[in-house]
């Protein structure tokens, strides 16, 4: 008898605390994702650029050939006879 009565006690306890837990759990969620959101807007800073105005540091040099531009460029082909 008590046995029983200890799985019906602890069955309904279970429900209980489910139950609730489906009600808190996503405010809970949501309040913790909130905080991420603006902990994460708060360290993120974007550089101030100002508008209008291209500075280069740096331009690459070209890329230097052994084959002079007066000579072009060779393509491989494959002569297709009918």
């Amino acid at each position: 008898m008590i046995l029983i009565r200890f799985l019906i006690i602890s069955i309904l306890i279970l429900y209980v605390v489910r139950a609730i837990m489906r009600l808190l759990l996503p405010f809970l969620f949501q309040s913790v994702v909130n905080k991420a959101q603006q902990h994460t807007q708060q360290n993120y800073k974007r550089p101030e650029q100002p508008t209008g105005r291209v500075k280069v540091d740096y331009i690459p040099e070209g890329k230097k050939s052994n084959i002079p531009d007066s000579e072009g460029e060779f393509v491989d082909y494959e002569e297709v006879k009918k």
